[in-house]
């Protein structure tokens, strides 16, 4: 098979395209290039140092392909040496290496959270598991921390000699220039491919603990990641595991990171206060792996942890399709040619059924006209999950759908929240609920201990209900249930849970959940 652009780590179709526009149309010529030579072609975004890795990895690419092809010519010495021949032919064994070029295309199947106080490490943690620093806008580059639902993938693979799993990129960081793909580091075996995952990337802060609540509905598991270097738990730290309680997570691992910025001592202290705050808590079985998340120490020991602890979501057949929007964007850059315009594009997860390149689908509540909200009807042109085009998709992993939307309508996340499926399948729209809630003894996330009072009539409170967030309005106070008004409406999945927060000391803090009464009893 003839090496394309794409194929060179970290050339993406659109690259490929402004390379081969300037010229560079095959790997090779990219490979026989200067760097500077490149940089002169003031491609955006590809400088002299980008340049030289991009030449670096055709160099090893075409390496590569020479090496699998002096692999497949026959052997001169195979009837003095049957040994030999008995070992060449388990190295070409297609199930275990070469195939896994085309696997780790394959949508994600579960999507791992990670939660946890604010400069915990959790940003830090998904980089050193894929290579992508979630933090992509300007605002949490300049400001530090994370402000809206980072996302990444990772591909797990798994040495059967070492009994090691690694992801895909802890595989070709310790790559050297040279050595094959898909080989264990350590044995130089073949790897074999487990699965996908998506990671959901939760702000800690507390004045964007809705968000993080918002991420959590996304969840299949979650990293509760808790920091050695300071008192456990963190006001934020108690406030995220509610929320996961909330959202009912159970499948949870505890990572208890920076331990090189500590003593063995000090280590053990934070360990036991860790163990101490997990009591009766839905984490209170979870396993407590000590990391440094910047020096990659125990890293494969949470890649273990993932497939031994978060399984899969299970596949229902004959669901009708249901998508949760967690962010919406407009692709096309300023100064872009009419006829290239691109759809607006929705991204979330599928939470059941599956859809189709070409299918028609229904976006509620959708544009609000004047008082009243009216459905959006459109078309999926395209399923992408990274850089990986999907004819169709289910549940598992976060997704995005490209579509035929004018994409003024989607771009600055603004149907965030927005429940998608298939033409007269969604729920009704609606502006008041009926809830049955279980308010918490005491405050999360708060530093002083505040117990939770009753709502109260006209009393304003926030609710996330799947990534929606809503204002709330208590209007009656009934025996065991309350009648909210919602702005704006929400199109709720069936058997939503409620986040209900309160505004306590001007922030808004978690005080509870609540489920719609009477619905599917």
């Amino acid at each position: 098979m003839v090496n394309q652009l794409e194929d060179v780590k970290g050339i993406g179709s659109e690259t490929a395209k402004k390379f081969k526009e300037a010229g560079i149309k095959s790997v090779e010529i990219l490979a026989s290039s200067k760097p500077e030579d490149i940089a002169k072609l003031k491609i955006k975004g590809i400088g002299k140092a980008t340049a030289f890795k991009f030449i670096e990895s055709a160099d090893l690419l075409l390496k590569e392909k020479s090496s699998e092809v002096e692999t497949l010519k026959p052997k001169r010495d195979v009837k003095e040496k049957p040994a030999k021949k008995a070992e060449t032919t388990k190295k070409q064994k297609p199930a275990k290496g070469s195939n896994l070029k085309e696997l780790i295309k394959k949508q994600a199947e579960c999507n791992i959270g990670l939660v946890g106080h604010v400069d915990h490490g959790k940003t830090t943690l998904v980089k050193t598991l894929t290579g992508d620093w979630t933090d992509r806008h300007s605002e949490e580059i300049e400001r530090g921390i994370s402000i809206k639902l980072g996302y990444s993938n990772a591909t797990i693979l798994y040495c059967p000699e070492c009994d090691e799993y690694l992801t895909y990129h802890m595989v070709e960081a310790a790559r050297k220039k040279g050595q094959p793909r898909f080989v264990c580091p350590n044995c130089k075996k073949n790897l074999e491919f487990r699965r996908n995952i998506s990671f959901v990337d939760a702000p800690g802060h507390e004045i964007l603990m809705a968000t993080m609540l918002s991420g959590a509905f996304l969840m299949n598991g979650a990293c509760l990641l808790i920091a050695a270097d300071e008192i456990c738990p963190q006001p934020q730290t108690r406030e995220h595991l509610a929320a996961l309680n909330i959202a009912g997570i159970e499948n949870i691992i505890i990572i208890q990171n920076k331990i090189d910025a500590v003593s063995k001592e000090q280590a053990y202290e934070n360990y036991k206060q860790i163990k101490e705050f997990v009591k009766d808590s839905i984490a209170e079985n979870a396993p407590i792996i000590p990391v440094s998340a910047v020096f990659d120490v125990n890293i494969g020991l949470i890649v273990r942890a993932f497939e031994e602890i978060i399984p899969s979501p299970k596949v229902r057949e004959g669901e009708e399709f249901q998508f949760l929007v967690a962010r919406s964007f407009d692709i096309n850059r300023p100064g872009t040619e009419i006829n290239k315009l691109c759809g607006g594009v929705i991204g979330g997860a599928v939470l059941k059924g599956k859809i189709k390149v070409g299918e028609e689908i229904e976006i509620r509540p959708g544009l609000r006209v004047k008082n009243e909200f009216i459905p959006i009807i459109t078309e999926i042109v395209s399923i992408s999950q990274g850089d990986n085009l999907l004819e169709e998709a289910n549940v598992g992993g976060l997704i995005g759908l490209g579509t035929k939307l004018d994409s003024a309508l989607t771009r600055g996340d603004s149907l965030i929240g927005h429940l998608v499926g298939k033409t007269n399948t969604l729920p009704e729209i609606v502006s008041q609920v009926e809830l049955k809630v279980n308010l918490l003894e005491k405050v999360i996330g708060s530093e002083m201990q505040i117990r939770v009072q009753q709502l109260k009539h006209n009393e304003k409170l926030l609710l996330v209900v799947g990534t929606e967030k809503t204002a709330g309005t208590v209007t009656k106070i009934l025996k065991n249930t309350y009648i909210i008004n919602l702005s704006p409406p929400i199109c709720p999945p069936e058997n939503s849970i409620f986040a209900i927060s309160r505004i306590i000391n001007r922030r808004y803090r978690l005080i509870g959940y609540g489920r719609i009464f009477n619905q599917n009893q």
